[in-house]
């Protein structure tokens, strides 16, 4: 098989792969399905799980949130079975996040990484998966603020990762700086105090 810079062809497949697979949009898919209006025009005009309840309800994030979380799933856990090592795993994981934020077929406008990220850290390593879990619902009961309690569990993540002596802590810091880059409205929202609380609703006459 050949190699490219210590990366065998098997690898870079399915990282382009995992790369397609994030670029889906499950908020879109979502809210056309159900007739809803496209996320990107209403409330924080975020495809995620989070705006989509403010426009649809529970129903509809509770689909979002599945469907973004297993578009890490299913490249991490393909790679595992093809014996792939945790770097490379680790890699795999990030492209699915990658084209979550920046996905090539909504113009590398995406999402925020959230939930595609939780999807990835289970496969990756379900102890680090359900304490990064536990954070956010902490953080998230004593906020109430959705963006809040992702921004410590983000930054959270590759502290613990590395505390575990796994080889995904390094994909995991990448995953946290883009994702931090792309919650910078939510942080500048976070400090003036002008960010939405969890449950908060919004529909087409707001916008």
């Amino acid at each position: 098989m050949t190699d490219l810079d210590g990366l065998s062809l098997l690898p870079l497949g399915l990282i382009v792969l995992a790369y397609c697979l994030g670029s889906i949009s499950t908020a879109i898919l979502v809210c056309r399905t159900l007739g809803l209006p496209d996320p990107r025009t209403l409330g924080s005009n975020n495809p995620g799980a989070t705006n989509v309840m403010r426009i649809g309800g529970k129903k509809a994030a509770a689909l979002t949130l599945f469907g973004d979380a297993l578009k890490g799933v299913i490249p991490v856990l393909l790679a595992y079975q093809l014996g792939l090592p945790e770097k490379q795993i680790g890699w795999v994981g990030l492209a699915a996040v990658i084209g979550h934020l920046f996905p090539i077929f909504f113009g590398f406008q995406g999402g925020k990484g959230v939930a595609t990220t939780l999807g990835v850290v289970h496969a990756w390593h379900w102890p680090t998966g359900l304490m990064i879990d536990l954070i956010w619902l902490i953080f998230a009961k004593v906020f109430r603020i959705s963006s809040a309690a992702a921004l410590v569990a983000l930054v959270s993540l590759p502290f613990i990762l590395a505390a575990w002596q796994t080889d995904y802590w390094l994909a995991a810091l990448i995953i946290s700086v883009l994702s931090l880059y792309r919650h910078k409205e939510n942080i500048q929202k976070l400090i003036s105090g002008e960010e939405s609380a969890i449950g908060d609703r919004v529909n087409a006459a707001d916008k």
